[in-house]
């Protein structure tokens, strides 16, 4: 059997109307729109930055010091006392997490076993469920670990401070329950504090596998550990997402940086092309390996005297560096989870212009616009978006793009006050999009 021939759909004139072909998906007016302009477009919202304003550096001192002050967190430590070990302190957090959630968050131990090195424990992770309250089965996981340890990551007697590594990222948590428990938001949000971080993120396993058998729908999962800071380091966060370039959890960090930039511009994130550091690991690697998008924050600079000693302690801080992290927080989550429901990815098709494309999509009833990204798969960062209001969606075509570039594609949703959707998966197009990945765009699609 000989292959089809392939289609060309021809490039329609800037000002003519022409009717949708045949199998596409026609928007609002039954018309392809050439090179749309619109006035919806992603921008700050006051009522998110009311939220960040909200952020607490009393609160976060608070938190750190009450978690450091249950003498250590390791996982073979003491479940029993009220006032020492990870048992104390894991109720604490739950307790913490009702007190904060406004009546609105679900809170629950999720038990697991742990076995390391022929020693055995019981553990549970804190999972706090805030739930969306709009169709849409999304599910954004804000994560950090509560467990620490001393040099032998066995020892549940000895004092184990923990206070930036990762009381820090379990405050983050906690205050950004009690903020945004305070509204509704579309999409799910699940503040998960994981145990047995240490050991082996034998924690984190436990929920992304379960998460992965029972078919839940993460769009994101963000992994903050240690994000205290210190007096003195340099003003900015630092990114980890494995493949870049190419990958979903590329995405995602893409999705946090640019948001990020639009709430605070003067705390930048600063992006990491690998999983982790160099022969580190963080919660995140779990939910990688079952193919939801996951990426690490941590603070700009680390000081390796500090790490899983006694000197990490909770006047070493720097709270208004924390401070910011959790706004920058807030203001990622808000979007993820305020916006409209993350969009498929489009159908896109070649045109007889080169440059040209043919992109076709359903328009969400929640969507008041689209950012339409096209970015040449070697660039880090977006590029400048194309905008399409929802009444002029669902059949676009975009020209003046480069024959000779290959791009990476992608379409985000805007609600009314400019909250901005994850963007949708990325496909390829253009001459090396054959050899990117096992997405690729091909020159008409049915």
């Amino acid at each position: 059997m000989e292959p089809q021939p392939q289609l060309i759909i021809p490039t329609p004139p800037a000002s003519a109307v022409e009717a949708t072909p045949a199998l596409l998906i026609a928007n609002n007016a039954g018309v392809v729109i050439t090179d749309p302009v619109s006035d919806v477009v992603p921008t700050v919202d006051p009522a998110v930055e009311s939220l960040i304003t909200e952020v607490s550096q009393q609160q976060l001192m608070a938190y750190v010091r009450q978690l450091e002050g249950f003498g250590t967190r390791n996982a073979f430590s003491d479940t029993q006392s009220e006032t020492f070990g990870i048992g104390a302190a894991r109720r604490w957090i739950f307790n913490e997490f009702v007190r904060v959630g406004n009546g609105r968050l679900s809170v629950e131990f999720q038990d697991f076993p742990m076995n390391y090195n022929g020693y055995a424990a019981d553990q549970s992770n804190v999972v706090a469920t805030l739930p969306g309250t709009s169709d849409s089965d999304g599910i954004l996981v804000l994560m950090a670990h509560y467990d620490d340890r001393p040099p032998d990551v066995t020892d549940g007697v000895s004092r184990a401070t923990g206070a930036n590594d990762n009381a820090s990222g379990v405050s983050l948590l906690l205050e950004t329950a009690r903020i945004m428990s305070s509204r509704d938001w579309n999409q799910t949000i699940v503040f998960l504090a994981t145990s047995a971080e240490e050991q082996g993120s034998f924690g984190a396993r436990y929920f992304a596998e379960n998460a992965f058998l029972d078919g839940r729908n993460i769009i994101s999962v963000i992994n903050y550990d240690a994000v205290g800071g210190r007096v003195g380091i340099p003003q900015h966060v630092r990114l980890f997402a494995v493949d870049f370039l190419t990958s979903i959890h590329g995405s995602l960090g893409r999705y946090y940086e640019y948001v990020g930039g639009l709430y605070l511009p003067t705390f930048p994130v600063v992006i990491y092309d690998a999983l982790d550091r160099e022969g580190r690991w963080g919660d995140h690697r779990e939910f990688v390996n079952v193919g939801f998008p996951a990426v690490r924050v941590i603070e700009s600079l680390e000081d390796p005297d500090l790490v899983n000693s006694n000197r990490d302690t909770w006047d070493l801080i720097d709270y208004n560096y924390l401070q910011r992290v959790v706004q920058l927080n807030v203001a990622v989550a808000a979007n993820l989870a305020g916006g409209p429901p993350q969009p498929s990815p489009p159908i896109i098709a070649s045109m007889a212009e080169p440059g040209a494309y043919l992109l076709t999509w359903p328009v969400s009833p929640d969507a008041s616009g689209y950012a339409i990204s096209f970015r040449p798969v070697d660039s880090l960062y977006y590029p400048t978006f194309r905008f399409v209001k929802a009444a002029n969606a669902g059949n676009v075509a975009l020209t003046g793009l480069d024959p000779n570039i290959t791009y990476a594609v992608s379409i985000a949703a805007l609600n009314e006050r400019g909250l901005v959707s994850g963007f949708s998966i990325e496909q390829f197009v253009g001459p090396g999009a054959a050899a990117v990945g096992p997405i690729v765009d091909t020159a008409a699609q049915p």
